[in-house]
């Protein structure tokens, strides 16, 4: 990649400190210990304080020591989903020198067996309500050592036997399984053992193996080093400043901490500065959600497009006490303009924007609080540069759209065992290719233009399906659209428009006529068809892929 004076971002800021730490679990200790009788986690209830979590981390580390032949470096899975369980054994297995593999617990029997026989997983913590999958799938990976654990188990009697009864026997979410050599997740901590001998993990040895979603293929393992991830504690500290103080804000964690975004700002940046995590395990009720957020003073609320759209759509969130409210953070997917708006209506809090990668462990820009552009994703973090390039690789000046590439400390070290994959994306000089069509603008603020695959070639013109969102989403009776390019005979591809409207009567028609407006013709879609809800990922991005796939040239709701 070429070197032009006007062609890259650098953030600036140096980044500071991380010389300093070496290790997650030297800078998790110290948390605890500085924070011990502060309020960590808290789920359906019941909280830990961060001394809870560093007893519990300590016992689940030293049965992973003395009760299993796993070794510094062995990978362990981690399938579980926004509960008090997934910080215990996350930090537990990092005391134990571990890698953790983060897992959907949503995953299907093909993904589950894909991921752990990639990864060589040879131990796993699973939820009981997927350990039927397990079962099936078991016998075709390496994992011997199987842990397992119910919804309530660190939960106080009688209420952790009634949230498994409910579970298990009123919700009949527990399918039944045969695993004889499970061991059940409250054993592992029930302690009377000597106390873990804390990995001493360095700065370059893999702390996490993240896959990517693997909409565009077979998902690959990002290795996250200690470095890594311990560089965007600091780049998020860094960038937050004096907005938060430290162990006196309750942050509200509805994305769940196995994907990068909530498992680096809620289990990693959260604990380093003895902060408040509430979790939600289910943020698809939303009716619960919010009776949780009702009965929760928060002062930081982490989340993205779909669920700002959510939840503003409902009067009971309109009622809820944002007094309290500091900070508001989206990431996962493209922050419209008409969501930032209703959510500073309903709540008076203003949203920053993050943009990130997997590979990126993953914050690499943000909108700075105090100057944010709404429509951009801000400029880089602290000790991060970024630039624009053509397809040859060469640097682009400002205003020309190009693939945005990233460098910095929270890169990547690679795709674990996959060293081609590793030389498409990461350069010799530790420049990633994020798949991003970017704009650098004069003001060094960088504007996200689509992602490179998912731009639509109409007649020879590209069309970014982002641009046609963002105009379509501002029509007064829609709530969520997706475009994505569909074969056509005269333009090569025409555009296909989605649309989840927020009452009946919503004219396919008029809206075509609404965009005409709004944008020169090529640009128009050809087709919209109205859809009750659009496909998401785990956590809420919306599945163009899924949606191209599907199209059929007659399909019922399309207008032409």
């Amino acid at each position: 990649m070429g070197d032009s004076a006007n062609a890259y971002v650098e953030s600036g800021v140096p980044l500071t400190g991380l010389e300093t730490f070496h290790s997650i679990n030297d800078i998790i200790a110290d948390a605890c210990r500085r924070y011990a009788d502060k309020p960590a986690f808290s789920c359906m209830g019941k909280t830990l304080s961060y001394a809870d979590i560093d007893r519990l981390a300590d016992r689940f580390a030293a049965w992973l020591q003395t009760h299993t032949d796993l070794e510094p470096g062995d990978r362990i899975a981690i399938q579980l989903p926004n509960v008090l369980q997934f910080p215990v054994a996350v930090f537990g297995a990092l005391r134990a020198g571990l890698v953790i593999v983060n897992t959907n617990p949503l995953y299907t029997e093909r993904e589950m067996r894909h991921q752990f026989r990639d990864a060589g997983a040879k131990a796993i913590v699973v939820l009981a309500n997927m350990a039927q999958k397990l079962e099936n799938v078991l016998d075709q990976t390496e994992i011997r050592h199987v842990v397992v654990t119910e919804m309530g188990d660190l939960h106080d009697w009688p209420k952790r036997a009634l949230i498994n009864f409910v579970v298990r026997r009123v919700k009949k979410m527990v399918p039944a399984y045969s695993l004889p050599q499970a061991v059940d997740f409250r054993r592992t901590l029930a302690g009377g053992g000597p106390a873990a001998t804390v990995a001493s993990g360095q700065d370059e040895e893999i702390a996490v193996l993240q896959y990517t979603g693997g909409t565009t293929g077979v998902a690959k393992g990002a290795m996250l080093t200690h470095r890594n991830l311990i560089a965007n504690m600091l780049q998020t500290q860094q960038l937050l400043g004096d907005t938060l103080e430290n162990g006196r804000e309750t942050i509200i964690a509805p994305l769940p901490c196995y994907h990068i975004y909530t498992f680096t700002v809620n289990c990693l940046y959260a604990m380093t500065t003895g902060q408040h995590n509430v979790l939600i395990p289910n943020p698809r009720d939303i009716a619960g959600f919010v009776k949780t957020l009702s009965q929760t003073p928060f002062s930081v609320f982490v989340g993205l497009n779909t669920l700002f759209n959510a939840l503003c759509q409902r009067d009971d969130f309109k009622a809820l006490d944002f007094s309290q409210l500091k900070f508001t953070i989206s990431g996962g997917m493209a922050l419209t303009q008409a969501a930032a708006k209703r959510w500073q209506e309903v709540t008076g809090n203003g949203i920053v924007e993050g943009y990130g990668l997997t590979e990126t462990s993953p914050i690499a820009l943000v909108n700075p609080p105090e100057a944010p552009q709404i429509g951009t994703i801000g400029r880089p973090v602290a000790g991060t540069e970024v630039r624009v390039v053509d397809d040859e690789g060469r640097a682009l000046p400002p205003g020309e759209s190009g693939e945005l590439c990233i460098k910095g400390p929270q890169v990547m070290k690679g795709y674990w065992n996959r060293p081609e994959d590793t030389a498409k994306t990461l350069s010799d000089d530790g420049w990633l290719r994020t798949g991003d069509m970017a704009v650098v603008q004069e003001d060094g603020y960088v504007k996200i233009v689509d992602r490179k695959k998912d731009m639509i070639l109409v007649s020879g013109f590209n069309v970014y399906p982002n641009e046609i969102e963002e105009v379509v989403v501002g029509h007064p009776d829609v709530l969520e659209a997706a475009a994505v390019g569909v074969p056509d005979e005269e333009s090569g591809e025409a555009i296909k428009l989605f649309v989840v409207a927020r009452h009946e009567g919503l004219d396919p028609q008029a809206l075509r006529q609404w965009c005409k407006k709004e944008l020169t013709g090529y640009k128009v879609p050809k087709f919209v068809e109205l859809r009750d809800e659009l496909p998401k990922s785990n956590v809420g991005k919306v599945l163009r892929r899924e949606l191209r796939d599907g199209h059929q040239a007659a399909d019922s709701g399309a207008s032409t």
